[in-house]
């Protein structure tokens, strides 16, 4: 594991600060509240996506695939994108807040595969890209969908805006694995 119980713990109260400062006050919180202790794991740049969920659905679900800014910064700002940009979903409101859980993916960095029997659903996220276009899955998705490989790369294509059997020729894969926890799991 990369991350240790509190970190988690920690990660995932920020993020409900976060979501609940955004959705009650419209503010956008750019600096940790005073309790957070932010370790050195958390102030390294990693990918991360915030997942939110309501009555066992999604609800939203926004991140970075590169370690853009720093894992605890990456939360922050990816929580008010889920719960306020993800164009599949109208914004939250504060009336959803006790009923929405929170979900964290800490990504491994991506590395390219040769082929696509070399992605392994449930184990690894999967990136496609061709013809300019480009989806992603987290490694949960196959899992929660029960989709073994092809079925997994035939809804990415859809996602990213392909036919359904693109996957077969021509197209570039990376794959990644993510530390995932959640408001639901006891982390100590």
């Amino acid at each position: 594991m990369y991350l240790n119980p509190t970190e988690r713990t920690t990660l995932l109260q920020l993020a409900r600060h976060c979501l609940q400062s955004y959705v009650r006050k419209h503010r956008e919180e750019k600096t940790p509240p005073g309790e957070c202790e932010l370790t050195e794991r958390l102030r390294e740049p990693a990918g991360a996506f915030v997942t939110l969920e309501e009555g066992g659905h999604l609800r939203g679900c926004i991140g970075y695939i590169e370690p853009i800014r720093p894992l605890y910064q990456a939360v922050m700002e990816n929580t008010v994108s889920a719960c306020s940009k993800d164009y599949r979903f109208r914004p939250v409101t504060s009336s959803e807040l006790e009923r929405i859980e929170i979900e964290i993916s800490v990504l491994t960095p991506k590395r390219e595969i040769e082929k696509p029997e070399d992605f392994h659903p449930g184990e690894e996220g999967i990136i496609i890209e061709k013809e300019g276009k480009r989806a992603v899955f987290l490694p949960q998705v196959a899992l929660e969908q029960g989709w073994g490989r092809e079925e997994t790369l035939q809804h990415l294509c859809l996602k990213a805006g392909l036919s359904r059997d693109a996957w077969q020729a021509g197209t570039r894969f990376w794959v990644f694995r993510a530390e995932v926890f959640s408001e639901k799991e006891d982390l100590s």
